[in-house]
């Protein structure tokens, strides 16, 4: 998950245009002349790393093709406070009807990147990669494990298609099986999707034996103290990849990379980050043909 197909931004963007606008802006409508030209800054109010801009000129663009940008930053970089990130320039009434929207998207996708960021940083200097989860916005999954990318963050499966993840509630439905569940499991997995990959969550160190006895090509060490996860580690070996989960926050995500675990998988990335504060400003001064340049205000 590198990049957002333009299909799937125009049918997001669509659908919250329609949400927000309705029957009309009747503000801008009634206010501002429909000849009306302006030239707008997205300016970051706070650090942050940069995710969304194209979802951003998608929506403005919805509402007159006759806009036109510049990008003063690339998805994936940082920006300081007070930095410009997107120049816009075009008939007023649509950017301004566009605003809100556009802003939404730019302030949660940043949101999540600089998050994510911060948790690849927590862990620099180890070989451990952090990954995301499922634990999305209905609707947003792919934007939001594209903004983790962003961050610099390594997505996990997108779906429940593309990974075999056998979890303690699928084992708990097996709990009679022989030889036991994991390997039950395992074995059904195998059988009916021969080309996914099976990963198997592991919440003491027996588990663990029996998801490496059963050949598992991820195992997931579920709420493990570093202690625990060190002698997991040591004895999977090489015989499988392994993942931390549970536990992990920004004081916690640096020692648990230390115990030698592949992944570190953290569901705060997306349902806990914050919009950042991101601004769209305006000139202080605008008639009919608003200046090309001058020193921009924050838009309220």
């Amino acid at each position: 998950m590198e990049t957002l197909s333009a299909k799937e931004i125009l049918k997001t963007v669509k659908a919250a245009l329609a949400e927000d606008i309705g029957s009309g802006d009747a503000t801008t409508l009634s206010t501002v002349p429909p000849n009306a030209i302006v030239t707008a800054w997205m300016v970051a109010r706070e650090p942050l790393t940069l995710a969304g801009l194209a979802v951003a000129e998608t929506v403005f663009k919805q509402l007159s093709p006759a806009i036109k940008f510049k990008r003063k930053l690339r998805d994936g970089a940082r920006a300081k406070a007070g930095q410009t990130l997107l120049e816009i320039t075009g008939p007023a009434r649509a950017i301004l009807t566009a605003e809100r929207v556009a802003l939404n998207f730019v302030q949660r996708l940043s949101g999540v990147a600089t998050l994510t960021s911060q948790y690849v940083a927590a862990v620099k200097g180890t070989s451990a990669k952090i990954l995301d989860t499922r634990k999305t916005t209905p609707g947003l999954r792919h934007f939001e494990k594209y903004a983790v990318a962003c961050g610099g963050g390594t997505n996990h499966r997108i779906g429940l298609y593309d990974l075999i993840l056998i979890k303690d509630n699928h084992l708990a439905a097996l709990r009679d099986a022989q030889p036991n569940a994991i390997a039950a499991a395992v074995q059904r997995a195998r059988k009916q999707f021969p080309k996914l990959k099976v990963e198997v969550e592991a919440d003491t160190l027996e588990q663990v034996r029996q998801a490496v006895e059963a050949r598992a090509d991820i195992i997931l060490l579920d709420n493990m103290s570093n202690a625990e996860l060190r002698a997991a580690v040591r004895l999977i070996g090489k015989k499988a990849k392994t993942e931390a989960s549970g536990g992990v926050n920004l004081k916690t995500v640096g020692g648990i990379a230390k115990t030698g675990v592949n992944y570190i998988s953290a569901g705060a990335l997306t349902h806990s980050a914050r919009a950042v504060d991101i601004a769209l400003d305006f000139p202080l001064e605008c008639g009919h043909s608003c200046p090309q340049r001058g020193n921009p205000q924050r838009k309220r």
